[in-house]
């Protein structure tokens, strides 16, 4: 059955526009409810935390209404990053856990990701039976039977101090400074406290949230603010989050940029030194860097694929018994630490590598020659199938006809937005330029 409300993180779109109302949240709090409701006596709990977005509380209220209405008891965690909410679930012994997070994207937009009582982002499976739920009229509570709704003052707090414990205990970072963008975002507050608190002296970037500058020329997909702040304050290194915060790049003393899979990298070669490394294995996505690839196997690793999204890349984890994953992006996946990407450990896993070793951070930021990469974005309109396309077909096969042993092309629609993603990866790089235009001129072609 197809899926109208989620994609490839949950349910997003314009705030006030279908699907992200008042209404639709209401409606899905209600689905949400009635899915996770167990049977017999006992409390049904769920958490819910926000990121920084105006928006928020419009559809923190709905959701609390819907998720009440069928008996659950809501707990509101208020602005934390959405790892907090996966791990506040299975501390707080919840039957659910919601986060309302656009992650990356402009305030405009907002949306809502579910969490198991595990922790862990909802299969695909769950998301197309609450569509169901949401479709149709949900069985409500009788009136003594409607949940209760209250405020978790200390939840940020309690992810703050695990967060910590997945830093060495041996080590600390005096002497280091960081710069730390947390993109107006939802770990705004947590994020510097933790490297105060672990010895760092602390440049913050990124927080003074007023509802309408998230991600806002800042943040993890806008790093040029916190690099000139590196170069500004002359840094040692800095940690640029996304607005969720479950997403990581991190800048050397310079301003130069690691991405996903440099971090990845770097964690997989000292994992694998440590004989921490699940089965020799790194997952990423199909959007991950070629370079990436040879360099694993020239450690005697492996790279194993998964479809775009977080959540798929956890899911090809948790079947192969791997414990290391990840996207370009930056979403970086350590389920010895989280259930899902966790900016911020990520970022502390890189400088307990710099507290380790003594090096800076520009020996560390690149692990692997990056094979030339060119990724284009084309906006279509709603109803818009330009894949569909004989045009466009036969521009595909051309290109990977001219790939074939060179390089490699990968084509796909956004799961977030509505967008037409063209990727090619090719050391020719006046051929990538070419074959990268030439698919996206047909695509215009066709919207």
């Amino acid at each position: 059955m197809t899926r109208k409300l989620f994609g490839t993180d949950g349910v997003r779109g314009t705030a006030n526009t279908h699907p992200m109302t008042a209404e639709m949240a209401l409606r899905l709090g209600e689905a949400a409810g009635r899915f996770f409701r167990r049977d017999g006596r006992g409390a049904h709990r769920v958490v819910i935390g926000k990121d920084t977005r105006l928006s928020g509380y419009m559809l923190e209220n709905a959701l609390t209404a819907g998720l009440t209405g069928t008996g659950m008891n809501v707990l509101l965690l208020g602005p934390v990053p959405t790892p907090a909410v996966g791990f506040l679930t299975r501390s707080m012994r919840a039957d659910l856990g919601v986060m309302i997070s656009a992650s990356h994207n402009p305030h405009q937009d907002n949306g809502i990701k579910f969490f198991g009582p595990d922790g862990f982002k909802l299969s695909d499976e769950a998301e197309q039976q609450i569509e169901v739920l949401a479709e149709s009229k949900v069985a409500l509570a009788p009136p003594e039977e409607i949940g209760r709704a209250r405020r978790i003052e200390d939840g940020r707090g309690r992810y703050q101090e695990y967060a910590k414990t997945t830093f060495p205990a041996g080590l600390r970072l005096d002497g280091l400074k960081v710069v730390i963008d947390c993109a107006n975002g939802a770990a705004y507050r947590a994020a510097p406290e933790v490297l105060w608190e672990l010895g760092a002296e602390v440049i913050p970037v990124g927080v003074a949230p007023n509802g309408t500058n998230i991600n806002l020329n800042c943040g993890s997909t806008h790093t040029d603010t916190a690099a000139q702040a590196v170069v500004a304050h002359g840094a040692d290194v800095g940690i640029c989050l996304d607005g969720d915060a479950d997403r990581v790049m991190i800048l050397d003393q310079t301003g130069r940029v690691a991405d996903g899979d440099q971090i990845m990298a770097l964690l997989a070669g000292r994992w694998a030194d440590e004989g921490r490394l699940n089965g020799g294995t790194l997952v990423a996505s199909v959007m991950s860097n070629l370079g990436l690839e040879r360099f694993l196997t020239g450690r005697g690793l492996r790279l194993e694929r998964a479809p775009v999204g977080d959540r798929y890349v956890v899911e090809a984890m948790r079947r192969g018994g791997w414990n290391l994953g990840g996207e370009q992006s930056g979403h970086i996946v350590m389920t010895d630490y989280a259930t899902t990407g966790d900016g911020l450990i990520a970022g502390l896993q890189f400088l307990a590598e710099m507290a380790r070793t003594g090096q800076p951070a520009s020996a560390l930021v690149q692990s692997f020659e990056m094979v030339p990469q060119l990724l284009k974005n084309v906006r279509y309109g709603a109803g818009a199938e330009p894949l569909a396309s004989p045009a466009v077909q036969a521009a595909i096969r051309g290109a990977e006809a001219r790939l074939t042993g060179r390089g490699r092309l990968l084509i796909r629609k956004s799961g977030t937005e509505p967008l037409i993603r063209v990727m090619a990866e090719c050391e020719d790089e006046a051929m990538l330029v070419e074959v990268v235009e030439g698919i996206v001129e047909a695509v215009r072609g066709a919207v």
